[in-house]
């Protein structure tokens, strides 16, 4: 059973990190292109549906994988300082998921006023942690 959740938190993370990658890049083209309405409206439908259909049942089936596994495996804790590590990671990535949505949210609303730059460097977050808890998983260095 637990190679089983496994794979699917697997597939999970590869789904979710597509959403965390490619919602940011949707907000540089909304944000950069606000003069063209009928571009903005196209991209608005973008952000909404990689969010809700992708982005939330890929988060959910990320989040409670890995709380199976964890629950399944305890003795996991006790195998050194990198699950604590990975944690952390992966709750930063949450909270960077979660914001995300606020800010598709505003920008739906017309209420965001980041720009494209701020965008394109907001959207390297994902790429570093996803970097850093892979070393974590695999390399275990601590």
């Amino acid at each position: 059973m637990y190679l089983w959740i496994k794979a699917f938190h697997v597939i999970s993370v590869i789904s979710w990190m597509a959403v965390l990658f490619y919602l940011p890049r949707l907000f540089v083209y909304h944000v950069e292109n606000k003069d063209k309405k009928e571009f903005v409206e196209v991209v608005k439908v973008m952000e909404y549906k990689l969010h809700k259909f992708i982005g939330i049942p890929a988060f959910w089936g990320t989040v409670l994988t890995g709380i199976a596994m964890l629950a399944l495996n305890p003795a996991i804790f006790q195998s050194g300082g990198w699950i604590h590590a990975k944690l952390t990671l992966a709750t930063l990535l949450i909270l960077y998921y979660i914001h995300l949505a606020v800010i598709r949210r505003r920008l739906a609303e017309g209420k965001c006023t980041k720009s494209g730059k701020f965008f394109r460097m907001y959207n390297e977050v994902p790429t570093i942690l996803m970097i850093l808890i892979v070393i974590l998983v695999i390399v275990r260095p601590f």
